[in-house]
């Protein structure tokens, strides 16, 4: 990707208004899944309108995801990253570990389940050995989180002084990844009260927060690329009110 690119991002970012008068707080570890169907002539991406009641980003279209809970590096799966996926999640944290890497894609993989009841991974005759309660859909439905086939696309920090500070990790499945789906999840008094499959070049149009359009971006050019593992992970984050995106 050119610097052109890395630019229009960064400018893209810092033309947002934003309120920043909030005490300052510790961004909290955050993880992400973008669904991607690319069975049609267009690229098609999952996203979730977020109720109009809830305080945080109310109406607004996200990709589904949420915080990082303490056992979800536990979970059993049934394939574990792929190495240069491992190594770039680990790049630009206090405590390097695979665990802290397999529970970073593996929290996508549960809120995913949560708000939209998609369950991604392999089916097996067996069910797999859960960690927590969280997790007891997929023994259900006998679904082991199938690792290898998530792809870490970017990473962004909430900036400063934000009502919500998040340390996100971005990540992309193909949706032949999703292996069940639980019926009742996505209504009208729930997290999600819609999800939509769009283009990407369409979902840019719809009411989405900044950071979204931009991880948009990243996707696409993600896809232009090829999408190999090895492949630089954009980063995002505020330092001096200026935005900066370093390449993992």
């Amino acid at each position: 990707m050119s610097d052109d690119h890395g630019k229009r991002m960064t400018d893209k970012m810092m033309s947002s208004e934003r309120d920043q008068s909030s005490p300052d707080s510790e961004p909290r570890d955050a993880a992400t899944i973008m669904l991607i169907d690319r069975a049609g002539p267009q690229p098609k991406v999952l996203l979730g309108r977020r109720h109009a009641g809830h305080k945080f980003m109310p109406g607004k279209f996200v990709f589904p995801g949420g915080r990082i809970e303490a056992q979800d590096r536990n979970m059993q799966a049934a394939t574990e990253l792929h190495p240069d996926t491992q190594a770039k999640l680990l790049e630009r944290v206090a405590e390097p570990s695979a665990e802290l890497a397999r529970g970073f894609a593996l929290a996508a993989v549960r809120e995913m389940a949560e708000e939209t009841g998609l369950l991604l991974g392999i089916k097996n005759a067996d069910a797999p050995k859960t960690p927590a309660d969280d997790w007891s859909v997929f023994a259900e439905a006998k679904v082991f989180p199938d690792l290898a086939q998530m792809h870490f696309i970017a990473r962004a920090i909430t900036p400063p002084k934000r009502p919500k500070r998040f340390d996100t990790r971005f990540f992309t499945a193909d949706a032949t990844l999703i292996a069940h789906k639980i019926e009742g999840v996505v209504g009208e008094n729930t997290e999600l009260v819609e999800l939509v499959w769009i283009p990407i070049e369409d979902a840019k149009q719809l009411d989405i927060p900044t950071i979204t359009g931009v991880i948009l971006e990243e996707l696409a050019a993600r896809v232009a690329a090829g999408m190999a593992h090895s492949l630089p992970v954009p980063f995002y984050f505020m330092q001096d009110q200026k935005f900066f995106r370093e390449l993992l």
